[in-house]
């Protein structure tokens, strides 16, 4: 497999790394969902919405997120107004990859191709439902202008080659 590099048009592009569900607690702490590796994975970020949050301190919540606390944000009224709000960072302030590896966010909006080079789709969404990662691939418009969708395991398999241009899928698996 290539490794995906940063496509350079995009890699300063905000990248959302968890997303304020509510408050916790009175003095300003917030609830985090996370869509990374866990709370170790968001500790590297003291900043997030271009520096206009700063993390003061952040914890794992035993549930799979994480609880906050920003320096701007003082009690439970200012915490209530961030639900809803996603942390983003710069693509660019994320770690480099392994060979072989990929930030989900740089596999949405590429072209798929099939292995002969025959136009698919665009990829939409990353998901993992467990048993690894299966990219969702919306597919051309027909004549009439509808479009669908269908899924593909990311694995070696079905997926023999990405870079930050395109994702080739294998025979058999273009649908």
């Amino acid at each position: 497999m290539a490794q995906l590099g940063q496509n350079k048009a995009g890699e300063d592009r905000p990248v959302t790394l968890a997303a304020v569900t509510g408050a916790h607690g009175v003095t300003g702490d917030v609830r985090l969902k996370l869509f990374g590796e866990g709370v170790a994975a968001l500790k590297r970020y003291r900043t997030f919405n271009d520096s206009s949050l700063t993390v003061t301190k952040l914890r794992d919540d035993g549930k799979g997120g994480a609880i906050a606390r920003f320096a701007e944000v003082n009690d439970r009224t200012a915490a209530e107004k961030l639900r809803g709000t996603a942390l983003t960072v710069a693509r660019s302030e994320m770690p480099a990859l392994e060979d072989g590896e990929y930030y989900h966010a740089d596999l949405v909006g590429l072209p798929v191709v099939s292995d002969t080079g025959e136009a698919v789709g665009t990829c939409v969404a990353v998901d993992n439902f467990g048993a690894g990662d299966v990219i969702e691939i919306e597919r051309l418009a027909d004549a009439d202008g509808k479009t669908s969708r269908f899924m593909v395991p990311m694995n070696p398999i079905a997926v023999p080659q990405w870079d930050d241009v395109r994702i080739v899928i294998a025979p058999g698996f273009v649908q």
